[in-house]
């Protein structure tokens, strides 16, 4: 996990003085690099001029709302990737929506407590120097072609290394925010290698899931919740059952993912790891019956590593301890998944799952001591 930098620089919008004040001291006190400013005009153009690390974007503002700002700095190349966390008293569903819908990461409800604030920010400024970190990785690479051609081969894979340690890196920020996960992305991980490896061996498979395909699975599959970096920690870590509302946040992380890992497409369109990371990430939700999300897919146009993800996802789910549940024995976790053939799952690949589902309990138990 990258560590913050405490002179990060982060600028507050706010039209009331005494928030400003108030932000501006709490974190002065930890040693950021704070910049005030009471209104959006004056934030653009220094946002311009020297972009800070995050911006904590005030909405009801007179002149210019915190939306038209957000949406301002989106469009611009030098700010389109600031993380921004609007923190507002407006608590209706539509205003979070619309926050997030322009490009924020997060939402502060006022009024609000300093440590609340503090822990968002640290998270997201470790993401954004991730994500730079990712950034710069891909940077290096085009340099390193231009000066040695003949050796592209070799430079692209030491960097293929390091863009991957960066991304799951990513992953594991999104997965340490959630106290229930545990080694969840370890055991999934390997639930997805034991059931394409059985797949390999069947006639219907053998086209597509060689032991390529197989790699590129295990190396994809911890990006699945790599969107839970997103989440606000309210609904993320809140300890029991989510609202409507709070679910429909949570249902985002599928697209916040994959949006993450195109950017990096965007860089690499032709990474076997990277494509499979996509889909992976936003359609490990989706139901053979077409009643998932995000985009409501339906049978084998749900993407094959997907379809695998859901198995493994879903059964490690079952068999986990929750701060709302307990875990599952693997005999009721597997007739779950068996019983959920052809509405939830591929039918097909809950046949392959019969043949395994001892080595599911026995990974399981292994990887859980």
């Amino acid at each position: 996990m990258a560590t913050v930098r405490k002179d990060a620089s982060i600028m507050i919008v706010d039209d009331t003085p005494a928030n400003l004040r108030l932000l501006d001291g709490m974190l002065s006190e930890q040693g950021y690099n704070v910049r005030p400013f009471p209104g959006g005009r004056f934030a653009l153009k220094a946002a311009q001029n020297d972009p800070p690390d995050l911006i904590l974007l005030d909405i009801n503002m007179p002149e210019m709302d915190g939306y038209e700002v957000c949406t301002k700095l989106k469009s611009k190349e030098k700010t389109r990737d600031i993380p921004i966390i609007f923190i507002s008293a407006l608590n209706k569903m539509e205003d979070k929506m619309e926050a997030f819908s322009i490009g924020g990461v997060d939402y502060i409800t006022k009024p609000f407590q300093f440590e609340e604030v503090q822990a968002r920010v640290d998270t997201h400024l470790q993401l954004h120097y991730l994500q730079k970190q990712l950034k710069r990785h891909n940077n290096e690479l085009e340099s390193l072609v231009q000066e040695k051609i003949g050796e592209v081969l070799s430079v692209k894979e030491e960097i293929s290394q390091a863009q991957l340690a960066t991304i799951v890196a990513m992953s594991r920020l999104a997965e340490s925010r959630d106290d229930d996960t545990g080694k969840h992305i370890e055991r999934v991980q390997a639930f997805c290698q034991i059931l394409s490896t059985k797949m390999s061996e069947s006639p219907e498979y053998q086209d597509v899931v060689d032991e390529e395909y197989t790699l590129n699975l295990a190396q994809a599959s911890p990006l699945h919740d790599i969107g839970k970096v997103g989440i606000p920690d309210g609904v993320l870590c809140k300890p029991g059952k989510l609202s409507d509302e709070e679910f429909d946040i949570m249902r985002t992380h599928t697209v916040l993912g994959s949006d993450t890992l195109e950017a990096v497409r965007s860089e690499y369109p032709n990474n076997a790891f990277i494509n499979m990371g996509i889909d992976v990430a936003r359609s490990h939700h989706e139901k053979w019956n077409g009643k998932g999300y995000p985009d409501g897919l339906a049978g084998d146009d749900i993407p094959l590593c997907a379809r695998i993800m859901a198995i493994a996802d879903v059964y490690d789910a079952l068999r986990s301890e929750r701060c709302y549940k307990k875990g599952f024995p693997h005999e009721k976790s597997r007739d779950i998944i068996i019983e959920d053939a052809g509405t939830h799952f591929d039918p097909n690949l809950c046949e392959i799952f019969k043949k395994v589902e001892l080595d599911f309990k026995a990974t399981h138990e292994l990887m859980s001591t």
